[in-house]
């Protein structure tokens, strides 16, 4: 089935998250999808900014909600035929993967850190 008959399943990127959804209508060049599952949690702070915590808009972004109807270009879709996981569990899936992801960039800055400081002491500084 076309990505862009209503009814179709598709996998779309939508405002930094990623999720799976049904095709409600399409205006030929964008795909009205009603949101069915969350497979990446989207990113938090200033996208002009990455990583940077004091960036003057730093924004928090939730996840599409459960039947929420989104426009995405239909560059941003393609077909999905895999198994729909529940909103609820998927939701949660994908934030717990996101927040382990800032878990071990934060671990990894305090490793460097750590190193950084002992190399200043090695420097004499």
């Amino acid at each position: 089935m076309d990505k862009m008959i209503p009814g179709a399943i598709v996998k779309m990127a939508y405002k930094t998250g990623e999720y799976i959804g049904e095709t409600v209508e399409s205006d030929g060049r964008r795909l009205l999808v009603k949101v069915l599952a969350v497979l990446a949690f989207p990113t938090q702070g200033d996208l002009h900014s990455p990583y940077d915590p004091d960036a003057p808009m730093f924004h928090e972004r939730k996840a599409a909600a459960y039947t929420e109807k989104v426009w995405v270009p239909e560059s941003a879709a393609e077909r999905y035929t895999g198994a729909i996981p529940a909103y609820r569990e998927s939701l949660e899936m994908a934030l717990g993967v996101e927040m382990e992801r800032m878990d071990r960039l934060k671990r990894w800055a305090e490793r460097c850190l750590g190193n950084l400081a002992e190399l200043r002491k090695d420097y004499g500084l």
